[in-house]
């Protein structure tokens, strides 16, 4: 379990202590001291729950609270990402306010009052069980919880993919078994993450759902939440238990040309499903427009509790209980791609079922007539009014904190957070005017162009693939994607050479691009130009090269094959001083203290090398490298049992891997078993005979003539 550090002054601290006294007092008078579960569903689109649509499919466990509840038909995210959306459900106020607008260059300000803190302050135990990196406790959303539960286990690199969420039946599981550790009312958030692409059901979903597996992963989440509504209806705790049930936001599932999320605000993206229950509700439905923040202060007035006066949101009780709510403009946003590519910022507001999108095309819709958002108005209304009102919200809304919560993105951010398909990381100064041709809707078909490119790729069909990837590139210069992804077309067809041409291309048109320099380092550092990725650290002075632990680890790779260890263990020092549970830095960590022990013969730095290699293995146990680095030490001491052993793990891992296929041949030779020693050398032969160089190949040849004339 991670519990977050906190750094406060005496001063502030004392302030937050009194303040929790004084509150805890006054809100226990009179507080119903029910229990309160949270649940968050990750991407999920309103019209997938069966309570709101059968159009797709049968959601029966939702439903079933549905039923006992009250269910909001228009409800709305204030954005379209993870991290800034939960953070406006647990803050009660929007990003104008709390400075988070998506997920990988902000962090929550610990002088913010969460609900968690809130609830805790008058006597809850509170927990928090949430299933995917976004939500890590780095980013500040574990305040107030004596439990967060964030837990992913190793992170595993094998084939550059990252495993940084867990499926819903763990965190179910780990949630009821610590509810039913608690003897007070507690309050517990519940965050599944499975609707996220990549869209892989278990069983038996994924067979029900073959033909469409965002579908399956929400009735695989739907069948999980059945276990804790189950506990509940078996210990009676409907009796005294608030729940609300939401999503953080939608997915756009090809509609308005967004394949995902996080580009657009319409409504398949920020309109979310919501559900109220508690002891003595009405069922019924509410038709009034909501938003995520008011979901703090309605949890305040259904447990009888005084909400805390900074909260923005308003209660939703009197339109639970069947009142005419009063409701202001509700304020979206979708900034992911302006802080992550450089594109225009997009923002709007919705009001009397009207929306408004300001962007270089800027957009109308009536909502009443139109929902699904087909048709602009905008030519056809007066802009000024729109705008106005919108720099009145905005002005409304923001706070002093809003700019303390950017901050550059660092450690395993930026890894983890590109691997599920979030960062591209170009830094960028922000423009004074932006024009249509910086809109998201100029630039996201080309962004997918990209990507189906790579996929079509995959489906073999290479040529188009690359041809596809060169008209965006010829048409635009600055979608980094089109780069990167070409560069890893040509390597993986093994053309390395134009790889790098490609994206010495990239580095020239976006020279701040971190996508384009990473992939260029990496290419680099595979084609053994150790120089020109030395020479690039000193020529390029990219903010994220000091929060980006692979760069560093590239260049200890460079300044090792050059014999230049002090080097080279100083750049993986970097590393691992960046993200300490990165394996393939302490395996190249490893690698320099074996060179530097080849050199010295110095068995301290032995020692060394074994200490790194097995903490590669320890944060990744599919770390084929680390364990044929530990058999070239046990080879080095003498132990030729432990050698073999860890050459054969490497191998079971990756079969292909020529080191150990080399190495158990040699070993196998020396030992005199000649039929093992043939294996592994044909295999090798076989694998890299293009890759050898001609005089070890002709060593090796040499060998398996000797070996099998012995046979005969």
């Amino acid at each position: 379990m991670k519990k977050r550090k906190h750094s406060l002054s005496f001063f502030v601290v004392f302030i937050l202590v009194f303040f929790c006294m004084v509150y805890s007092v006054a809100a226990k008078s009179k507080g119903k001291g029910w229990n309160v579960l949270l649940i968050t569903i990750d991407t999920l689109r309103t019209d997938r729950l069966s309570c709101y649509s059968r159009e797709h499919l049968e959601t029966p466990h939702i439903d079933s609270l549905a039923h006992r509840g009250v269910l909001f038909d228009y409800a709305f995210a204030h954005t379209s990402t993870t991290l800034p959306s939960h953070t406006n459900i647990l803050l009660g106020r929007t990003p104008l306010y709390h400075g988070v607008h998506e997920n990988s260059n902000f962090i929550v300000q610990e002088d913010h009052l969460t609900l968690a803190e809130f609830l805790e302050s008058i006597g809850y135990s509170t927990g928090a069980f949430v299933g995917a990196y976004p939500l890590d406790s780095r980013f500040g959303l574990d305040q107030g919880f004596s439990t967060y539960d964030d837990e992913y286990g190793s992170q595993s690199a094998r084939g550059n993919k990252y495993y940084v969420e867990r499926k819903a039946e763990e965190v179910v599981d780990r949630a009821l078994v610590w509810v039913k550790r608690q003897s007070s009312p507690w309050f517990m958030w519940v965050h599944v993450y499975d609707p996220h692409v990549p869209y892989e059901p278990p069983q038996p979903f994924k067979d029900r759902f073959k033909e469409d597996l965002y579908n399956g992963e929400v009735a695989y989440v739907d069948s999980e939440l059945g276990k804790i509504f189950d506990y509940l209806e078996s210990e009676k705790m409907y009796k005294n238990t608030l729940i609300v049930l939401t999503g953080d936001h939608g997915e756009g599932l090809g509609q308005h040309g967004e394949p995902t999320h996080g580009f657009f605000a319409y409504n398949t993206t920020i309109r979310i499903p919501l559900i109220f229950y508690f002891p003595g509700i009405e069922p019924g439905n509410v038709p009034d427009y909501v938003g995520h923040i008011d979901i703090f202060p309605s949890i305040c007035e259904v447990l009888d509790l005084k909400k805390p006066d900074l909260l923005t949101g308003v209660s939703l009780l009197p339109a639970i209980k069947g009142k005419k709510l009063k409701h202001g403009p509700i304020y979206f946003e979708s900034l992911y791609p302006f802080y992550s590519r450089g594109w225009a910022p997009l923002r709007g507001y919705i009001d009397n079922e009207e929306k408004y999108i300001e962007s270089p095309i800027p957009e109308v819709y009536n909502l009443k007539e139109d929902f699904d958002e087909q048709n602009n108005l905008a030519q056809e209304k007066e802009l000024n009014r729109y705008r106005k009102e919108l720099d009145e919200i905005m002005a409304k809304y923001s706070g002093a904190k809003e700019k303390e919560a950017l901050r550059t993105p660092g450690s395993e951010t930026l890894r983890k957070l590109r691997s599920l398909g979030y960062v591209s990381g170009v830094s960028h100064e922000e423009k004074q005017e932006y024009g249509p041709e910086d809109d998201i809707k100029t630039l996201l078909p080309l962004y997918n162009k990209s990507i189906i490119a790579k996929q079509i790729y995959v489906q073999g069909k290479d040529q188009q693939a690359i041809r596809m990837l060169q008209e965006v590139i010829t048409e635009r210069k600055d979608i980094d994607v089109a780069y990167s992804n070409l560069a890893t077309l040509y390597k993986e067809k093994g053309n390395l050479r134009g790889a790098l041409l490609v994206l010495e291309e990239g580095m020239k048109n976006l020279p701040e691009s971190h996508e384009i320099f990473s992939a260029y380092v990496n290419f680099l550092t595979e084609a053994g130009q150790s120089d020109r990725v030395i020479s690039l650290f000193n020529e390029v002075g990219l903010r994220e090269m000091d929060y980006d632990p692979e760069l560093w680890n590239f260049l200890g790779i460079a300044y090792t094959r050059k014999g230049e260890y002090m080097k080279a263990l100083e750049a993986l020092d970097k590393a691992v001083s960046i993200d300490s549970d990165f394996a393939s830095t302490y395996n190249n960590m490893g690698n320099a203290y074996l060179s530097i022990y080849l050199n010295t013969k110095n068995e301290q730095e032995l020692q060394k090398a074994i200490e790194n290699y097995q903490k590669a293995v320890e944060f990744n146990p599919e770390d084929a490298a680390a364990y044929n680095g530990l058999g070239a030490v046990y080879k080095q001491l003498g132990d030729l049992d432990k050698a073999v052993k860890a050459w054969e793990q490497s191998l079971s891992i990756d079969p292909e891997y020529g080191l150990p296929l080399y190495n158990l041949g040699y070993i196998h030779m020396e030992r005199g078993n000649n039929k093992e020693a043939l294996r592994h050398f044909v295999r090798y032969l076989d694998l890299y005979q293009n890759n050898i160089p001609a005089e070890k190949r002709r060593q090796i040849e040499q060998w398996i003539k000797q070996m099998e004339e012995k046979k005969h």
